[in-house]
């Protein structure tokens, strides 16, 4: 806490100080350390930094400062207020987190007195065949699902991604798709999506830096194993090319080492 305020104090700002304290801290050492700010002196960590800081780097340190369960439903918040839903952001949080997970998210969620209703799904809506990709990819383990998959490939001759693909469509396909991916490998499917916000020209900030933090304390290292193992290029590397300044330092140290 006394590192971060003589880091702001004064003119001017020392960033390195600050990025390099709190990516090199688990979500739960950030939060004592935000307690400690406040009884030290009086003032809030987080905005505090918001007022030293600013752009893409600010974004990413306040995602830091976050506890995660509390930083899934403003992300889920945010993707359905407003004219418009974000799908991206409602298919990638709700697909690739556990049962236990989801219902913690929902718990709180609720709390907050909003209406929670991500996606109603039901045969009344979609058809009977949908009725049942839906009940049954949404009631399984990873594991589990993994031997159905198999098993449906043995009876049928076709992936189950063909099926879903041949058989629905929009929104429905696009989560019932990611569920998919995201038995068949968790860390597979972060590595697709950190991949595909940093192709081509452009980066999608809000992607990178959703995934890199809520996936820092999870599964970074699988991530970069798949990553290298999916692309001609490493994590870090993609990372180095596509972003810049202290945004770019901090994303690089909650990446790790580089996998060339």
């Amino acid at each position: 806490a006394e590192v971060l305020y003589k880091a702001m104090k004064g003119l001017g700002t020392d960033e390195d100080a600050i990025l390099q304290l709190l990516t090199a801290r688990s979500n739960a050492q950030r939060q004592e350390i935000k307690a400690a700010y406040k009884t030290l002196h009086g003032k809030d960590l987080v905005d505090d930094l918001m007022s030293e800081l600013g752009g893409k780097f600010e974004s990413l340190i306040v995602t830091l400062m976050t506890p995660p369960i509390m930083y899934e439903v403003t992300c889920l918040r945010d993707a359905i207020k407003g004219a418009g839903t974000d799908e991206k952001v409602l298919v990638e949080i709700l697909a690739s987190r556990s049962p236990n997970e989801v219902n913690q998210i929902k718990s709180l969620y609720k709390r907050g007195n909003c209406v929670c209703a991500l996606f109603v799904a039901g045969e009344q809506k979609y058809g009977t065949d949908e009725g049942q990709f839906i009940t049954i990819l949404g009631n399984r383990s990873n594991a589990h699902l993994r031997r159905v998959f198999e098993e449906y490939r043995r009876l049928s001759g076709y992936e189950i991604e063909e099926s879903i693909q041949r058989e629905t469509s929009g929104t429905l396909q696009e989560v019932l798709l990611a569920v998919v991916k995201c038995a068949r490998s968790v860390p597979g499917y972060f590595a697709d999506s950190l991949y595909g916000a940093m192709k081509g020209a452009g980066t999608d900030d809000q992607t990178l830096i959703r995934i890199m933090v809520s996936r820092s304390e999870v599964d970074m290292l699988d991530i970069r194993a798949e990553f290298r193992k999916r692309f001609a290029t490493s994590l870090h590397k993609m990372i180095q090319g596509d972003t810049s300044g202290d945004y770019r330092k901090a994303l690089l140290l909650l990446c790790g080492g580089d996998d060339a």
